[in-house]
């Protein structure tokens, strides 16, 4: 079979009877042409139970993933191993969002302007230092890097144009200056560096592949976009990490409107020759925006909208609308369609034999910056017309920092969504759906037809019931009660002491980690490691180094953390991980939903972030430990079940006296 042949040069092989499931139920889903949502818990191997059957039977693969560490590891080393047991030559890409490539026609503009860069940053020195960093990625962007700088540590040209490809992180404020997002972008065949843009030839590279790897948001963007096709054809698309699909998904298919897309509108018209006395009143509505949008920020919007809202909305619509007609009548005055003319190819017309002339090419740029200003005004004037004549199935409400608050826009109901553009659309691929966790109910979260898939759960190779226990102290009060907060932390500092440190305590507020981080730093001898006092990374690599430490960490910590070994054998969580009832997207989800919002909302969702919080525990099969949950509601609640049996299959208890005795146990067996 290809999935021997695919894991018989694994270093760490292991019989996966799970993966073997998995890759089955796969291969039956495309020969079917029936969905499937697949749960495979961690250590399945789920990639090449995916890639195995798909390649095997000659479909074309979209791979769509939440996190760029997944897409690192197929295109790195699952799509490797594949090739060589499934079929020769096999062709496979990775595609990125537009603003991920540098853009060749923003570089030219820049080297055009030499030295004089057109910036924004507050103050002399912050811009001088932007200024600096932008022409490093000019260079870079111009593969100047190799020429005038790898001696004094220059980074040679780019390949892809991917920021990836870079060997130091630029800020996002000079990454901005050399890229173009999808709002902007005019199309190849109307820029004059079309022919060479990176953005296009890895498209090209996805249109020639048998396996595309993209993130999730690429590919929902994808389906709410209906001017362009940015993927190929496809026979079967995989969402792996499937648990995140219903909120970027959300996000993909709604827009927001806040005071930055009005300053970067209006700074990139003047630089396509708008008068500052049109470009300035668009810049100005910022603060205007900012001040109308303050006083209703975390809430959602009424329909009609708030009088003062309305009319400042309206003012900006009118004012960018008079923008976008000045682009018009430059364009006009150019000239463009004449000699100089952006045309097809992405050259200047009458300069194919010897290249533009200087001349030429000035012309040709500046009527590429007034296409991506004009492509940008008629995004914005889109959105802003959306949001003054809301339609029903669609959300506005206001959030961010009180200095820069945006209304953000949203479907309702993502199922609808995904029923019109993917489930029912013309040459709709198969989809498999795969996590660790799968929340409850996903298929209709997600607009899939009662019928159309098929749900399965492969298990995990791990054996969770003698790996793992499972505590829920029944003792604790209720934790919206007075004294909750006193009693779980001396809960916390007992079971730390019975684990002797080695734990990740996750918590579902900054407030109560920093609290519990306070208290248990004066009662435990072991180091406390907390959120924010490091970064991410350097914070998991002391405590993975530190076998007796502990980590007390928020949300960001609940899922992506893989500390095997030693160095953690509990896991503890403060309460159910319920989601905020003054949400106003998921309030509104619930007014639709009424009796069901609760089974369909609150209860999937806390169920899948409390099985990625657990799922932190056992990473291998050599991994002991505990994970308990300081809630008295996973074992008194009625809906306790739906949270269980979400979570891997542990042995269960309520003794602390067994937590103790499991962990001596562990490290008894560790020491032997």
């Amino acid at each position: 079979m290809a999935l021997g042949r695919a894991t018989a040069g694994l270093p760490s092989r292991e019989d996966r009877p799970q993966q073997r499931a998995m890759a089955l139920a796969v291969a039956r889903a495309i020969e079917d042409e029936r969905h499937l949502i697949v749960r495979a818990g961690t250590g399945t191997g789920k990639s090449l139970a995916y890639l195995v059957p798909a390649l095997c039977l000659g479909a074309r693969v979209v791979v769509s993933t939440a996190t760029k560490a997944l897409q690192d590891q197929l295109a790195g080393k699952d799509l490797p191993i594949v090739a060589g047991s499934t079929r020769d030559h096999l062709r496979f890409a990775v595609l990125k969002g537009r603003a991920n490539y540098i853009c060749r026609q923003r570089v030219e503009e820049l080297a055009g302007a030499g030295q004089q860069l057109a910036l924004e940053a507050p103050g002399r020195e912050a811009q001088t230092a932007l200024a600096k960093e932008v022409w490093r990625l000019v260079e870079w962007g111009r593969g100047e890097g190799a020429r005038g700088r790898s001696r004094r540590g220059g980074t040679a040209g780019p390949k892809t144009g991917d920021r990836a490809e870079l060997s130091f992180e630029p800020s996002d404020l000079a990454w901005a200056q050399v890229s173009t997002g999808w709002r902007e972008c005019p199309g190849a065949s109307e820029c004059p560096s079309g022919g060479e843009c990176f953005a296009e030839l890895a498209r090209k590279r996805a249109g020639e592949a048998d396996v595309v790897v993209v993130n999730t948001h690429l590919y929902a963007t994808s389906l709410a976009l209906e001017e362009a096709a940015i993927l190929p054809q496809h026979a079967l698309v995989v969402f792996d990490e499937a648990h995140e699909l219903e909120d970027i998904v959300s996000a993909a298919f709604g827009f927001e409107v806040g005071g930055a897309r009005l300053v970067a509108l209006a700074r990139l018209a003047r630089t396509a020759g708008v008068s500052p006395a049109v470009a300035g009143p668009v810049e100005d509505m910022s603060s205007s925006l900012a001040g109308v949008l303050r006083v209703h920020r975390d809430k959602a919007l009424a329909r009609p909208l708030d009088q003062d809202l309305a009319a400042v909305l309206a003012l900006a619509r009118e004012r960018v609308g008079g923008l976008s007609e000045e682009l018009r009548k430059l364009q006009r005055a150019s000239g463009q369609g004449g000699d100089n003319a952006v045309g097809t190819g992405g050259r200047a017309r009458g300069s194919e034999e010897r290249g533009p002339s200087r001349s030429g090419r000035s012309a040709a740029d500046a009527g590429a910056a007034r296409q991506r200003a004009q492509k940008a005004a008629s995004h914005l004037l889109d959105d802003l017309n959306a949001l003054l004549e809301l339609s029903e199935g669609r959300l506005a409400w206001v959030e961010g920092p009180e200095n820069a608050p945006v209304v953000r826009v949203a479907p309702i109901d993502v199922g609808a969504a995904l029923a019109g553009k993917l489930w029912s659309a013309e040459h709709a691929p198969t989809a498999v759906l795969t996590s660790a966790t799968i929340p409850p109910r996903l298929g209709e979260r997600l607009g899939l037809a009662p019928g159309s898939f098929e749900q399965r759960d492969v298990g995990s190779p791990f054996s969770y019931g003698e790996q793992a226990l499972l505590y829920c102290p029944l003792h604790l009060p209720d934790p919206r009660s007075a004294g909750y907060e006193a009693a779980m932390h001396e809960e916390l500092v007992a079971l730390i002491e019975a684990s002797e440190g080695r734990a990740l305590a996750l918590f579902t507020s900054w407030r109560a980690m920093r609290a519990a981080a306070e208290v248990v730093r004066n009662k435990v001898p072991w180091r406390v490691l907390a959120q924010g006092e490091l970064p991410k990374p350097k914070l998991v690599a002391e405590f993975s180094s530190d076998e007796h430490s502990c980590l007390f960490a928020t949300m960001g910590f609940w899922q992506g953390v893989d500390v095997p070994g030693p160095a953690l054998s509990l896991v503890t969580i403060d309460r159910l991980p319920f989601p905020r009832p003054d949400d106003p997207l998921l309030s509104a989800r619930r007014s639709a939903l009424g009796p069901r919002a609760f089974a369909l909302i609150d209860l999937p969702r806390a169920a899948t972030l409390l099985a990625q919080g657990a799922g932190r525990l056992v990473r291998s099969r050599l991994d002991l430990g505990v994970v308990a949950v300081l809630d008295r509601r996973l074992g008194k609640a009625p809906y306790r079940w739906e949270l269980v049996d979400a979570l891997p299959p542990m042995r269960r208890t309520r003794s602390r006296a067994d937590v103790v005795a499991f962990l001596a146990s562990a490290r008894q067996a560790r020491g032997a």
